[in-house]
């Protein structure tokens, strides 16, 4: 398992963004949000998650720069990769990438090198900063992806019907037990890493914690292929195969499943907003780990307006703001005191102690051979 991106054995959400204050956070006034930004007219256009940028935060970057926000949104990163290729890298001012998926971007040299002269780097919590480095944001020495948010994709589950199940005890093997028949929601393409982790674990497979994913080619195909065995093996037990936030959640709320493997949006706002029966927990062999980034594409015609937004965006406010409409966590320093009750109620429920953080498994870097695998075996599994 790979080394947390927070390594402190007393990590708390809390001792995490007083330290990144101390560490160098910006005043919290509205006004200064901007200083220093050169833009404030124009327009930029945004490619962004389908839940990212919400209506408040549309409205106040708008009423605070003078900017125009054009927005069109995603639901995979394939669906932004393709688009943002077709066009050559234009069409866009900034694009929200997952951090693994960088290489996928340099390889057609889509995205232009972040120029730090013009980012907030003091806004951006400084061991996701560093840490980002080596897991996709930099290419040949040079930083093309800046820190957005993170957050984790583990096991949601409702509690009136799996009541035994638990942190410290509940592990990925608990989608696969008997009775559980069209009970399961997962996401294909993390569902085969999952399984990857679990056998490894057991002692079932030897794949390296899970990363001879990315190893090379051959024990990336070992391992997708032993996963792809076990999920047909079980293949009964999956209720919904989900592909965005939306689908995932409908799953739940009108698929009949009780257990899945989940982002922790869902988790967090099916126990938030429709019941709290609904628990979003970490695995014993540890929650996907992820970072989305900002990008901004080779052909942006609005830069320094792509700028001024991603420095709103980074904002203490902004950043609690985001962290409130989605129940993901910003990558911004100082957002604890803008954060809902519900928000912080919500990050204990996922990350009860700090094993739960330590023990993340961070998506590495993809490779060509990765992706490509990953996919032949999606299409394996739901034509199961």
């Amino acid at each position: 398992m790979t080394q947390s991106l927070f390594a402190s054995p007393s990590l708390t959400r809390r001792r995490l963004l007083k330290a990144a204050a101390v560490a160098g956070a910006l005043p919290l006034a509205a006004p200064g949000i901007l200083k220093g930004a050169r833009a404030s007219s124009g327009s930029v256009n945004v490619f962004a998650w389908g839940d990212y940028i919400k209506d408040n935060m549309k409205e106040a970057f708008e009423k605070a720069t003078g900017i125009t926000m054009n927005l069109s949104t995603y639901g995979s990163n394939e669906e932004c990769e393709n688009k943002l290729r077709a066009a050559g890298g234009a069409g866009f001012d900034l694009i929200f990438p997952s951090i693994d998926t960088g290489p996928n971007y340099y390889r057609d040299e889509l995205l232009q090198p972040i120029d730090e002269t013009k980012l907030k780097v003091d806004q951006i919590i400084p061991s996701i900063y560093r840490k980002s480095v080596t897991l996709g944001a930099t290419n040949r020495g040079k930083r093309y992806l800046v820190p957005f948010n993170w957050g984790t994709e583990a096991l949601t589950f409702d509690t009136t019907k799996h009541p035994t199940l638990k942190f410290g005890t509940l592990s990925y093997g608990d989608l696969w037990t008997e009775g559980l028949i069209g009970q399961v929601a997962c996401r294909q393409k993390s569902v085969l890493v999952s399984i990857v982790l679990y056998l490894d674990a057991t002692g079932q497979i030897s794949a390296g914690g899970g990363l001879d994913l990315v190893k090379d080619e051959a024990s990336a195909r070992k391992a997708f292929q032993a996963a792809y065995d076990f999920a047909a093996k079980h293949k009964k037990n999956i209720g919904a195969f989900w592909n965005n936030a939306t689908e995932a959640t409908a799953a739940f709320t009108d698929g009949g499943c009780s257990i899945g493997q989940t982002w922790d949006t869902t988790g967090v706002l099916l126990h938030r907003d429709v019941d709290p029966k609904w628990s979003y927990i970490m695995p014993k062999e540890g929650g996907l780990g992820w970072i989305d980034t900002a990008g901004i594409p080779r052909g942006a015609a609005n830069v320094e307006q792509a700028y001024a937004l991603l420095n709103f965006l980074m904002s203490p406010e902004i950043g609690a703001m985001m962290a409130n409409n989605t129940g993901y966590n910003s990558a911004a320093v100082g957002t604890e005191p803008h954060l809902s009750a519900a928000n912080k109620t919500a990050f204990s429920m996922a990350y009860p102690d700090a094993r739960a953080i330590d023990g993340l498994w961070w998506w590495p870097a993809q490779t060509k051979f990765f992706g490509e695998l990953r996919a032949e075996f999606v299409e394996k599994l739901t034509n199961a």
